[in-house]
């Protein structure tokens, strides 16, 4: 879910399987080991679908192009935490952060903390790239903007509860430097044509020994809030991170859990304007929890 950087302490083993091997791009950029998912994705559907898939591509690229300019105008509240867990499968260090994602009194959007207590991680530290990956990453957002930077291919059709999704493998085309990049899948709503469903990881990794800066694959679920567009509500990653030492440390495997959660979505000023599918709606009040039934996967909270 985000990179992690070393901080050597004593090797440990006994850990839990490995769910992705932290890799450099440049070697696995094609490919991805997907995080096991929950019970509520369905057989998938390998037909082809009723409409070309560039074509669905393109009208969901649009989609979340308009999604973006909407999130722009909400307020919401991101919970994050992030964990390294002993041999025995309990938590030894924790990296915890409430904010408030808000307008200050000149309309400009700003952030503040609400509570942060001692960060208590040991093994590893927060890297500028974790709090990329938290900010942009897990929510990820692939724009019109962006789909171009990006390999869609089109696996097949599936059922995420009661939502039938066209699912795509997403990969970057390159990899510029200081910019990240989803590997993974997206499944997108058959309806909506937004991202319901993230799997994947941010890369690229930077595996040099001494130096390296890794990530945890990790899965966002999306939930429809305002009756039209398809917001982030829960993000959890868990893996294995290898790292190899130099530098003098030894090395080490370390166990990485994190969640991030996003509450309390309200729309700020009353002047605002939504564009659905080209059209300005009026939309409901923002809510925490979408209508019966708008919902996509089963978050382990």
């Amino acid at each position: 879910m985000k990179s992690i950087r070393f901080i050597h302490r004593c090797l440990f083993g006994g850990l839990l399987a490995t769910l992705v091997a932290a890799a450099a791009v440049a070697q696995d950029k094609d490919s991805f080991t997907p995080m096991p998912l929950d019970a509520g994705f369905g057989p998938m559907d390998l037909n082809p679908p009723p409409i070309p898939p560039e074509q669905i591509i393109k009208e969901f690229a649009a989609r979340e192009s308009e999604f973006q300019k909407a999130l722009d105008h909400y307020t919401y509240r991101r919970v994050t935490r992030v964990q390294t867990i002993d041999d025995d499968n309990k938590v030894d260090g924790e990296y915890y952060q409430v904010d408030d994602v808000i307008f200050d009194s000149q309309g400009k959007r700003t952030e503040k903390v609400v509570y942060a207590p001692e960060n208590t991680l040991q093994r590893v530290s927060m890297s500028p790239t974790d709090f990329h990956d938290i900010l942009y990453g897990f929510p990820f957002v692939l724009t019109t903007e962006e789909v171009g930077e990006y390999n869609l291919k089109y696996d097949g059709k599936q059922k995420v509860d009661e939502i039938y999704c066209y699912v795509f493998d997403v990969s970057p085309k390159q990899i510029e430097k200081g910019k990240r990049y989803l590997l993974g899948k997206v499944w997108v709503d058959a309806k909506d044509l937004q991202i319901v469903v993230t799997d994947g990881r941010m890369v690229p990794d930077d595996t040099r020994k001494g130096k390296e800066d890794l990530h945890a694959p990790f899965m966002t679920w999306r939930q429809q809030i305002d009756g039209h567009y398809w917001f982030p509500v829960y993000t959890k990653g868990e893996g294995i991170l290898h790292f190899s030492g130099g530098n003098g440390y030894m090395a080490e495997d370390v166990h990485i859990r994190n969640i991030v959660k996003y509450t309390d979505y309200k729309q700020f000023g009353s002047s605002m304007k939504i564009i659905y599918d080209g059209k300005e709606v009026t939309p409901p009040q923002a809510q925490n929890t979408p209508p019966q039934g708008q919902s996509a996967g089963k978050p382990q909270k």
